[in-house]
């Protein structure tokens, strides 16, 4: 008999990577993996996007910018800021700087995570063409098991 992971926390998941952006669909999925993964150990995981200090070119490429570092650490501490508030004392977290995808990717298999959980946001066609999703790739990346979780817009 074959036995298959469990999505509400009794067996299966034990080690859940949650990835954090701080929007309100991340602030839901945490909230998800909390609820659902009651027993499993809680990674919160947040890269600061360094392409912040990227500039788009007219060619609608991305030509690489001198990095900033104070911009950077300035961004590192307001994002170390934010995790410290909701984290809770139990759970265990991760900053770093990078791109987001590969970010939560190399976290999780280093970390040896069982299931990731990131939240989607609601983006418009435009933006969803020519950026396309980060939870998109997260789930076509990994080899890990992703679970994303959407909010429900208000109406």
């Amino acid at each position: 008999m074959t036995h298959s992971p469990d999505l509400h926390g009794t067996t299966g998941f034990q080690r859940v990577l949650v990835g954090v952006d701080f929007s309100e669909s991340s602030a839901h999925a945490l909230g998800v993996a909390r609820t659902r993964f009651p027993g499993s150990t809680l990674r919160l995981v947040h890269v600061t996007d360094a392409r912040v200090t990227a500039a788009p070119d007219l060619m609608g490429g991305v030509s690489a910018a001198m990095p900033d570092p104070a911009l950077l650490h300035t961004l590192e501490d307001a994002d170390a800021a934010r995790m410290t508030q909701l984290a809770r004392p139990d759970e265990e977290t991760e900053l770093m700087v990078g791109d987001p995808v590969t970010g939560v990717l190399d976290a999780a298999v280093r970390w040896g995570a069982d299931l990731i959980v990131v939240g989607t946001h609601a983006q418009g066609a435009f933006e969803h063409f020519f950026l396309g999703s980060t939870a998109e790739k997260i789930v076509a990346r990994s080899r890990i098991p992703v679970l994303t979780v959407r909010r429900e817009e208000r109406a």
